[in-house]
């Protein structure tokens, strides 16, 4: 099964193209950015499809991010994989990024996956080594975090709020196994979690765990005169 996996939800935008019969990447790209995302994304696909050598019609899967992450930045790849799953006449999956941000601690130690969430809160879940939720994917206070954090310790941190939660974690506890910063997850592992994903239960849309701090304006409509 070829997949073709996107992340736009965080500081990145990310493209992988995944052979799961093989296990393989078979090409990828990423560019950190901020913002952007919408005019970087169909390029991007565009080159790492014909460096793979491979056409939309060979594909059999599409993976996105659906967050938590950026309003703006969900629905720019939100929108791109279920085009290209229409187009392609394939099934689109989602895969959060703490999930994704949690597999790259393989291991039997559990991790705690953070996203920062803004004005001192994160997002957090917490996973033990075989995958199992030891903790939902919450929005809380930092504190919070770290106190749930301090309960399943030792454990690993990662996430672009990994060091927020380095920071303010106290002499009075074990520090944690490895600290990772990480701006996005890592486009191949979203590729992977996306190949073994039961699409019923992995649905392209967007997860939030508050309400986003954008909405979309509401449309204008001019005054229409009457005849």
């Amino acid at each position: 099964m070829r997949i073709l996996a996107i992340d736009t939800a965080l500081d990145a935008c990310a493209t992988a193209l995944f052979d799961s019969t093989s296990s393989t990447v078979l090409a990828q790209q990423s560019d950190a950015m901020k913002r952007g995302h919408a005019e970087a994304l169909m390029p991007m696909i565009a080159r790492m499809m014909a460096q793979a050598q491979c056409r939309f019609t060979d594909l059999d899967r599409i993976a996105v991010t659906t967050g938590p992450g950026s309003f703006t930045g969900l629905r720019v790849g939100i929108s791109a994989a279920r085009g290209f799953a229409l187009a392609a006449n394939v099934v689109a999956v989602g895969v959060t990024t703490l999930a994704a941000f949690a597999a790259a601690r393989p291991g039997p130690a559990p991790v705690l996956a953070a996203i920062d969430a803004r004005h001192g809160w994160v997002y957090f879940q917490i996973a033990a080594g075989d995958g199992t939720l030891l903790a939902p994917p919450l929005a809380a206070p930092i504190d919070v975090a770290i106190r749930a954090a301090q309960s399943a310790a030792p454990l690993h941190l990662v996430g672009n709020a990994a060091d927020l939660l380095a920071q303010r974690w106290g002499a009075d506890h074990a520090p944690p196994l490895s600290v990772e910063s990480r701006c996005a997850p890592d486009i191949g592992l979203v590729a992977r979690l996306g190949a073994a994903a039961d699409p019923p239960r992995a649905p392209p849309r967007p997860f939030y765990l508050r309400p986003p701090d954008a909405t979309p304006a509401p449309p204008s409509f001019a005054p229409v005169a009457d005849p």
